[in-house]
C-alpha cells in the first residue's frame, strides 16, 4: 500500500535545521510495520539531509561549511537576479539534495540513535517549504 500526504514546513531562518518532530506530526498513522519513508522538498532553495540531532553545534557548522563551499556574489554567477543568496542556495540544493528515503521498522522510522532530519534552509528569506511524504508498505 502507498499513502502520500503533502504539508508545509513552518519558515525557517537561513541554516540547517532540525524538522524531525515537525515531520512526524504530518505523516499518516499509524506507519506500516515494515516500508520505507520518501521524503521530497518542492524547491530549488533548500534541501533535506540527515545528521546529527543532539549537538545544535552540528547545525551551525553545516552551515559554515556551505557557505564556505559556495560563496555569495561569486563574479561568474550569471543568475543573480533574485539576490546574492539565491545562485548560492541552488547550487547548495544540488549539493545536499531534496530527498530522502528512512526505513520503517516495527512502525517507526528506523533512524539511528543520533540521526535527524534536517531541513537545510540556503535563502535569508526562503519561506514555508512544502513536502511530499510518501509512505510504503
Amino acid at each position: 500500500m502507498i499513502q502520500q500526504v503533502s504539508f508545509r514546513l513552518k519558515a525557517k531562518s537561513r541554516g540547517c535545521h532540525l524538522v524531525t518532530h515537525e515531520i512526524m506530526e504530518q505523516l499518516p498513522h499509524p506507519l506500516p510495520k515494515t516500508g520505507l519513508l520518501n521524503l521530497f522538498v518542492q524547491h530549488t532553495s533548500c534541501a533535506l539531509s540527515i545528521n546529527e540531532n543532539a549537538d545544535p553545534d552540528v547545525r551551525g557548522d553545516m552551515e559554515k561549511i556551505m557557505n564556505h563551499l559556495v560563496k555569495e556574489n561569486e563574479p561568474y554567477y550569471d543568475h543573480t537576479l533574485e539576490g546574492a543568496d539565491d545562485m548560492p542556495a541552488h547550487a547548495k540544493s544540488s549539493l545536499f539534495g531534496v530527498s530522502l528515503t528512512i526505513p520503517i521498522t516495527n512502525g517507526a522510522l528506523n533512524l539511528g540513535t543520533w540521526q535527524g532530519i534536517y531541513l537545510c534552509e540556503f535563502r535569508d528569506y526562503g519561506g514555508a517549504r512544502k513536502i511530499v511524504a510518501t509512505v510504503v508498505s
